[in-house]
């Protein structure tokens, strides 16, 4: 059942984006081309679907969160575009493929997420795709801007960072995921459900709970994956993080610890879904599918 929706879901988001990669001149081709091989070569498209099914979860119109999928998924995919980048983690796999920086050149990358990103916000703030109701898009994009930005993503990666070579304790690491990862998690969720045009404070609220924990889960499967897994089934060069001394909760608490904390961080999502209706069960799925991934 889920790989139904998940297969639906990513087809949806995939017809969506593919719109975006026209380039307008010639002139601009190769720098179109970039932004494409960057976002469509590949992924699981986690977080538009956590758009989509939150959306779900409340009754609302896919048509209207088709926006805010897409969006997401670009600012994803730009952070991906610079993480690889030589002067950051320096990585030449993304999604079994050369990183963008590999497949065209330094510059072209930069300026490939640079436009990415630039495109996710004229993405959520057109008319097509998104509420009709000119406020709550602002409220989209204030949402989006704070997850993408120095109290979000890139305030995360910047702490990561600073953190390699040095020991931190659990609470610093789960700082710098909560920022790196889950603030673009979290976003997805809360996205989707003012999409739907029909989320209340406290049904908000409680999302945000929700997406959370499978933020941080989502960081912790990660890092599992980095020790047990290899690049082949990554796509990315497996044993990384070790190999650049960053702290990854293995390192921190024990493969096996680590594991149990994954677990621990799903059924706090779980949990916190307790009040919604058999809507939301895609939403339950996705935070199992988190913590049971392989890739």
């Amino acid at each position: 059942m889920f790989a139904a929706y998940q297969q639906r879901s990513q087809q949806r988001v995939d017809a969506a984006l593919e719109r975006l990669f026209q380039a307008p001149a010639s002139d601009l081709e190769r720098l179109y081309a970039a932004m494409r091989y960057s976002v469509i070569n590949g992924g699981k498209r986690v977080r538009p679907l956590l758009v989509y099914a939150a959306c779900d979860a409340l009754g609302g119109d896919l048509a209207q969160a088709d926006g805010a999928a897409c969006a997401v998924e670009l600012i994803h995919a730009y952070s991906l575009v610079h993480d690889d980048l030589p002067a950051m983690d320096d990585d030449a796999l993304r999604r079994g493929q050369p990183t963008t920086h590999i497949a065209f050149d330094e510059a072209c990358a930069i300026l490939a997420g640079d436009a990415l990103q630039s495109l996710a916000f004229e993405v959520l703030g057109s008319d097509a795709g998104n509420p009709a109701d000119a406020a709550l898009r602002l409220r989209m994009l204030a949402t989006l801007s704070r997850a993408a930005g120095p109290a979000g993503m890139v305030g995360g990666q910047a702490i990561d960072l600073a953190a390699v070579g040095i020991k931190i304790d659990q609470q610093a690491l789960e700082r710098m995921h909560r920022h790196k990862t889950g603030a673009l998690i979290e976003a997805s969720v809360l996205l989707g459900a003012m999409a739907s045009g029909k989320a209340s404070a406290i049904q908000l609220n409680t999302l945000q709970h929700y997406a959370q924990a499978i933020g941080l889960a989502f960081q912790v499967q990660d890092d599992i994956l980095d020790v047990e897994s290899d690049t082949a089934t990554l796509g990315k060069t497996q044993g990384k993080d070790e190999a650049n001394d960053k702290p990854t909760y293995p390192a921190l608490l024990g493969l096996d610890a680590a594991k149990a904390y994954a677990l621990e961080l799903r059924d706090q999502a779980l949990a916190a879904l307790h009040d919604f209706d058999e809507r939301a069960e895609p939403l339950r799925q996705l935070a199992e599918f988190i913590v049971a991934r392989r890739s």
